[in-house]
């Protein structure tokens, strides 16, 4: 078992511990150590081995004994026995938003529901608004919450299928019987969330059996839903359903156009195929649009296609990269050869918003600095929480000046590398538009990101002013995450973001995509209109420790899907000019 699904055993015992009531060191004990152990750098099999898990800070030798048993045996007696001792369905529960295990045990204590079907009917006959410290409001909240619960029912994060995928490619890809693989669907067009995740192999027609028959036996899948003879459907860890499909080499880049998607652009391409060339093109080639009588499968394809490249030159097109594959304006600017040249990760030179121990990170700045320096970036942004985020540690005046020594000092030390630390705050927004601190406190910072983190439920008129107010001020340099939506857990507050966008570009302010899979926010929808009234973006991982520096990847994925380009992403700039870029908005 790995770090994460150790990690999230965790979570899930700390969870359950306080629906039992337990004792709160206890049940934050549990939190604690799924996020050390979900950020630990160092390899978890080597610390077992070497029995050094007691020497992470929270860690004690109960902890290091049961994250051992996990590790060594994938199981947990103690979590079994915990799990069964409860109903399953209150967990289930804790998938609503803004309902957490203290709510659950007072709706299970008093009234004994203990699934969401049971809460939902508590809902509507109003007993639920009846119990103490609830009423009609969270009533409806909960109402809400169970609608997105709902609607959220399988999908899942990015990242997460991400990881699930890789070792399966690998595996295909290493096949002698494999010609040809790729991953294909939402995933290769890096959509925020992954219903299903697609695989496409071309090979020979008498190798298509031995391959469907080995990925059907592949570790990490739980259970076959389907196999035949060029097609298999498995459930792998997780919960995902994946697909996998043969087709012959000459079918390939045909294949995996259509599989790609989305169906909206795929739709585009073949009205094009049968408007210029009279030819009906699907998964396995063009084919005369006459003959309806034999299929496409049958016929092979009248205009042969090595690529995907082959196939879009032959509808008299650019190649259209796969984020942008959304039908929202590619097909033609893929005509006009006005189609954007896409950041890549490798143009990215450095990253701003992430946090340290002095908030709620779970490294020291001097590690975090120091990951991101391996990491080959030439600059390091720190921007911890400001005073109002009290439960994430959120530092006063008095620390910042502290932090600001501390920075100082790490920079004499990094300079010798070419490196730098840029020292901000992530700064609440305050309720009417203020920031957390004052003119004289935001001018140590080297940036200032801006943010929104308590206040979610004002109508999308004050918040729009909330932000613009912000935004207007002159010691702010970025927008972090503008809608503070969490994918799969809640819907983002009510804003009007071509607003918010707009006094972005009025005042000369970066907006960022927060790159942590959880967020993915601006929205990639946005960042066309973004880019045409010449707002700035920074790809920032939000990062708490250090493997979520490897967010920025993810954050990429959504710049491409929003057009941007690495002129339009202030992090791909260099040091020298990023540090004359910060002193002049500092400046105004």
């Amino acid at each position: 078992m790995d770090k994460k699904e150790i990690a999230g055993i965790f979570e899930e015992i700390g969870a359950l511990l306080e629906l039992k009531g337990d004792n709160p060191f206890r049940v934050r004990a549990y939190y604690n150590a799924a996020r050390m152990v979900d950020g630990l750098q160092e390899d978890l099999g080597t610390l077992i081995k070497e029995e050094r898990l007691t020497d992470i800070k929270g860690i004690g030798k109960d902890l290091a004994a049961k994250i051992t048993e996990l590790y060594t045996t994938g199981k947990l007696a103690f979590y079994d026995e915990l799990k069964s001792s409860m109903p399953q369905g209150l967990l289930e529960m804790l998938r609503i938003p803004g309902f957490g295990p203290k709510r659950a045990k007072v709706v299970y204590d008093r009234l004994k529901v203990d699934s969401i079907e049971k809460l939902e009917a508590a809902c509507k006959s109003g007993k639920i608004a009846a119990l103490d410290g609830f009423g009609e409001k969270s009533q409806q909240k909960i109402l809400e919450g169970i609608v997105l619960v709902r609607q959220f029912s399988g999908r899942h994060h990015y990242d997460k299928a991400y990881a699930a995928a890789q070792p399966i490619i690998e595996a295909l890809r290493s096949h002698d019987g494999v010609i040809r693989c790729s991953i294909a669907g939402s995933l290769r067009r890096c959509r925020e969330t992954i219903g299903d995740i697609d695989f496409l192999v071309s090979a020979k027609p008498k190798d298509a059996a031995a391959i469907i028959d080995d990925f059907a036996q592949m570790p990490g899948i739980l259970s076959v839903s389907a196999k035949g003879e060029t097609k298999a459907s498995v459930v792998l860890k997780g919960g995902i359903q994946a697909d996998l499909r043969v087709v012959t080499d000459d079918q390939y880049a045909f294949a995996l156009n259509y599989f790609t998607g989305s169906k909206d652009h795929n739709v585009a391409l073949r009205a094009r195929a049968l408007k210029l060339k009279k030819l009906s093109l699907n998964e396995y080639g063009f084919s005369p649009a006459s003959e309806k009588e034999k299929s496409a499968k049958e016929l092979g394809s009248s205009i042969k296609c090595k690529t995907e490249e082959d196939l879009y030159e032959a509808l008299g097109l650019e190649y259209v990269e796969p984020e942008l594959r959304e039908d929202m304006g590619e097909i033609e600017a893929a005509e006009n050869g006005t189609l954007p040249k896409l950041v890549k990760l490798e143009n990215l030179r450095g990253t701003f918003h992430c946090h340290s121990t002095w908030s709620d990170g779970i490294e020291t700045v001097e590690a975090m600095a120091q990951a991101a320096f391996d990491l080959g970036l030439e600059y390091f942004g720190i921007a911890d929480h400001s005073k109002s985020e009290r439960q994430a540690h959120g530092l006063d005046e008095k620390r910042v000046r502290q932090q600001a020594e501390e920075v100082k000092k790490l920079n004499a030390k990094f300079a010798r590398e070419g490196f730098r630390i840029f020292f901000g705050t992530e700064c609440d927004i305050l309720g009417d538009g203020s920031l957390d601190f004052d003119d004289q406190t935001l001018a140590l910072f080297d940036y200032v990101v801006a943010a929104v983190h308590q206040g979610f439920n004002m109508d999308a008129d004050k918040m729009t002013k909330r932000i613009c107010k912000a935004l207007a001020h002159p010691k702010v340099t970025m927008l972090a995450h503008p809608t503070s939506r969490l994918l799969l857990v809640r819907e983002g507050y009510a804003v009007n973001m071509p607003e918010v966008i707009a006094t972005a570009a009025k005042y000369n302010k970066i907006i960022e995509i927060n790159a942590h899979p959880y967020r993915l926010d601006m929205d990639w929808r946005l960042w066309k209109h973004a880019k045409e009234l010449g707002v700035k973006c920074a790809i920032n991982p939000d990062a708490h420790s250090i493997p979520d520096l490897q967010y920025l990847a993810v954050g990429v994925g959504i710049a491409r899907k929003g057009w941007l380009e690495k002129k339009d992403v202030i992090n791909c700039l260099p040091l020298k000019d990023v540090e004359k870029v910060l002193a002049k908005m500092k400046t105004g």
